[in-house]
This record gives C-alpha cells, structure tokens and sequence, in this order.
C-alpha cells in the first residue's frame, strides 16, 4: 500500500488525519501484541491532540450519598498567585508505548505518529523534540514516523542537537518526510544512541524498522503491512 497523503486534497478533508492517526497506532499496536512481543511485554495506543492540561475548578456536591459519622471534611487548597509564568507547549500524542509487565508496567520503547501541530511553530517542534529525547535520555527507545505534508520540519535534526550530535542528521537535505528508529545502548562502558533514518515518499512503500525493547532484542516493526492494515479498516486507497 503505497504511503497516501492525508493532509492535502483528494483526501483532505473529506477524510480526517486525526483518525487515521489513531487508526495506525492501533494498527502497530496489534501487531506487537499479536505476534512480535514476548511473554511479559505489552503495547497500548495513546492519542490525544491538543492541551491536555486545562484549569477548571469547580465543586461538586452528591445530594444521593447520605453523611457517615465517620467522614472526613476535604478541604480545597488554592494556591498564591505565581510568581512566574513560563510559556510551554503541550504536544499532539499518537503513540504506541511498549511494556514490560514484570515489576509493574516499566515502559521500553514507544512509537510515535508526527501530527501537523508537532511541526507547527518552533515552541511546539521543541516540545516534541524534548519528548523524544527524554525518552532516549531514561533508555526508552523510539521509532518515529513523519507523513506530515502539510508543514516542513526536520524534527529528527532537533532531537539529534538535543542529545549533542552535531554531525549530519543522517537524512538528505530537503527531507520532510521520514521515519526513523533510534535505539539507547551502553557499548564498551560508554552510551550512545544508534539510529536508523529512512526518507518517505507519497507514493512509496513504507519501511521495517527496529524496536529495540533491550539493548540484545530488537522486533520488526513493519511500517508498510500496519499501514495497509490501517487503510483497509478506514477504507483508503
């Protein structure tokens, strides 16, 4: 199933991204689950767009649970006005995280799906690029796929500064569309990052990549069959 263009006419915006999005990252999840992940890993897809962090207070009051002799008074707490206020990002998430069950959900390696907001201003390119690289700092790693046609951003460059990596991102020049895979090991007692960068094209195939859940086992994670799969549950192409 050659990659379509979901951001620009005939499908845009008969048919939305944002579904495809969570589509796909079900789709990758699926497949893990289904086939690839060993006894003790689990994957699980994660979307939201937009702020996920709103202030709303409000108090709410259930006239149907009588009063206890034995209840306890709760008492809300309004903190001072701060003394400074910092402008942040919150980023777009369509990602799928990986697990390892054992001592309680410590996760391995995530995937995440690039959305237009993530390529928007530079406030919102930082956020994603920071995420990533926090998770490459804490030893997660990470598979990042851009078919965003809509705005042009080298994301892979940002998170490869962010980590100290001067040298050439590993894309050619003008690349706006890719995938990548970026494994954390400790080798000879030093740590590194190895990455796996792959330019995309509308009208291409899309790649296998690996997803390393520990610096000795990696899983394929096939970009090309979870896409198509995502096409057929929405009826592209």
């Amino acid at each position: 199933m050659p990659l379509l263009d979901h951001f620009h006419p005939p499908l845009f915006p008969r048919r939305h991204w944002e579904s495809f999005h969570v589509t796909w990252a079900g789709a990758i999840a699926d497949a893990l689950n289904e086939g690839l992940l060993p006894d003790g890993y689990f994957a699980e897809e994660h979307a939201h767009a937009g702020a996920r962090v709103e202030i709303d207070v409000a108090t709410f009051a259930d006239d149907s649970a009588p009063a206890s002799a034995g209840s306890v008074a709760t008492q809300t707490y309004a903190p001072p006005a701060p003394a400074l206020t910092i402008p942040a990002a919150f980023p777009d998430e369509f990602a799928v995280r990986v697990y390892e069950a054992e001592g309680g959900a410590r996760l391995v390696a995530a995937v995440e799906l690039v959305s237009p907001a993530n390529k928007d201003r530079g406030s919102h390119r930082a956020a994603f690029a920071n995420k990533c690289a926090g998770y490459l700092a804490q030893g997660v790693a990470l598979v990042v796929v851009d078919v965003v046609t809509s705005r042009s951003a080298d994301l892979h460059g940002d998170v490869l500064r962010l980590l100290g990596w001067s040298a050439a991102p590993g894309l050619p020049a003008g690349t706006d569309l890719y995938a990548v895979a970026y494994r954390p090991v400790v080798r000879d007692g030093t740590g590194r990052v190895e990455a796996w960068p792959v330019p995309l094209a509308v009208g291409r195939d899309l790649p296998t990549l690996p997803l390393a859940l520990s610096a000795e086992l990696c899983l394929p994670v096939d970009l090309e069959a979870t896409y198509a799969a995502a096409c057929s549950r929405r009826r592209l192409g």
